[in-house]
């Protein structure tokens, strides 16, 4: 995905830095992550806390094959729904910001 798209996507919360990491991007707002972007696909920032609200949306969690066995990562699907609905994307977001707020740095 292109950083233009990104950026759209991301626009309800304000403008959102990119940069290319492992080989795909991490995306920022006011210098904390908040989204990965792996493969072409975005990925969202979840916690204890919002975690269970994206496995409810029917989202799946990211994981990498760590010597054998799957390593997830808190990183989330963004629901299909979002997709086609602008407000609801805009849920989605502010949800993996605040998930990136409540993380230790």
């Amino acid at each position: 995905m292109d950083n233009a798209a990104i950026e759209e996507m991301f626009a309800a919360l304000g403008p959102v830095t990119v940069k290319r990491m492992f080989g795909g991007k991490g995306i920022y707002f006011e210098g904390r992550i908040l989204a990965l972007e792996v493969d072409g696909d975005i990925l969202l920032k979840a916690d204890a806390e919002s975690g269970p609200e994206f496995e409810a949306a029917g989202s799946s969690q990211w994981a990498y094959d760590g010597k054998g066995k799957a390593v997830k990562m808190p990183y989330w699907s963004i629901p299909e729904d979002a997709f086609d609905d602008p407000d609801e994307m805009a849920r989605w977001v502010r949800l993996a910001y605040e998930a990136a707020l409540r993380a230790k740095k």
